[in-house]
């Protein structure tokens, strides 16, 4: 009768209580009556219910009310919150290893520009100022091959701005001494100071162009959509030619209606250079641009064929005036004569 009793009992607890302990817990109750003392009652081990009939343990919220209720969680929460301290973390790490890159990068950047300005730089300078001041005559030894290793490191270590920079500070300030230069020249030797001075600009650039060739392929043409020859040749005109300009126009314009007081060798590099630095100014002077560059006038008209005739006679009229005479017309044919 008394196994059936706890069996009974069991089975009630289990109805009632839902307690779904094994067999273990009845021998676990029957082991705590036999230690409590005669008129007290072993002390039951219960489960609070909720209202879907399920244990609280599987709602997954601690249970409130109960003494060890605050000490219980569902294992769903704890993964949840640890997700979140892990994110949390995480994002903190991200945060710190940014930092530390980009201070590792702007160390590295530092030290990079310190390398170019120290190692790199120093050598294309002095290569620059060789090939500015040399003269058509003298003979410079430059490794050309040498200078193009530099440009082509400093341009693969970014360094192509900074590069490009330096190069059109340096060539600006070459320029600003060759004006000073032209300002303390006499009138009669403005022209052909002028020449010698674009002369060995032109051939300067013929040297640094093609060694800076990385620069501006990957700099100066893909990123500002220019070239370095017309920005080098813009400087020229910028900084000499504009300036030196109100006087060296009227001095060609006296020379041209003088033949050979300058030699016509000079005067046509001179306008050639002047029109190839600022086409527009050919407008200043046409008759003298258009005695050196073709298609500064309009096209000719046939309505005006009598007023070529007549320019052509009368220049011819003023050659002879000045000694150049027709030559010999003693061999002429007849028919010609005419």
């Amino acid at each position: 009768m008394e196994a059936m009793e706890d069996d009974s009992s069991e089975v009630k607890d289990d109805h009632n209580h839902n307690y779904r302990g094994s067999s273990g817990g009845g021998k676990v109750r029957a082991a705590l009556s036999s230690q409590v003392p005669d008129g007290l009652s072993a002390p039951q081990l219960v489960c609070p219910t909720v209202p879907g009939g399920e244990p609280a343990k599987r709602q997954g919220k601690p249970w409130s009310g109960s003494p060890c209720g605050s000490n219980l969680m569902d294992s769903d929460t704890g993964s949840e919150s640890s997700e979140v301290s892990e994110t949390d973390c995480s994002a903190a790490n991200a945060e710190e290893k940014f930092s530390l890159d980009s201070t590792s990068k702007f160390l590295l950047n530092a030290m990079a520009v310190e390398d170019y300005r120290k190692n790199h730089w120093p050598n294309l300078e002095e290569a620059i100022d060789r090939l500015l001041i040399q003269n058509l005559s003298d003979h410079i030894s430059v490794s050309y091959a040498q200078i193009y290793g530099y440009v082509y490191k400093c341009v693969c270590q970014q360094h192509s701005e900074l590069l490009y920079s330096d190069l059109t500070s340096k060539i600006t300030a070459h320029l600003q001494q060759v004006s000073t230069q032209l300002q303390a020249s006499p009138p009669e030797n403005v022209i052909e100071n002028f020449n010698v001075a674009l002369t060995q600009y032109l051939a300067s650039l013929q040297c640094i162009v093609p060694v800076f060739i990385y620069l501006n392929k990957f700099y100066i043409e893909s990123k500002l959509n220019r070239d370095m020859k017309e920005d080098l040749m813009k400087l020229f005109a910028d900084h000499v030619a504009e300036k030196h300009l109100s006087k060296l126009m009227p001095l060609l314009i006296k020379a041209h209606s003088m033949p050979f007081q300058v030699q016509p060798s000079t005067m046509a590099s001179v306008v050639k250079g002047l029109y190839s630095l600022r086409p527009e100014w050919a407008q200043l002077a046409p008759a003298l641009f258009s005695s050196f560059i073709p298609q500064i006038h309009p096209a000719a008209v046939e309505s005006r064929l009598p007023d070529y005739a007549d320019h052509d006679r009368k220049l011819q009229m003023e050659l002879s005036m000045n000694g150049f005479p027709r030559g010999d017309q003693s061999r002429k044919r007849a028919s010609e004569d005419s």
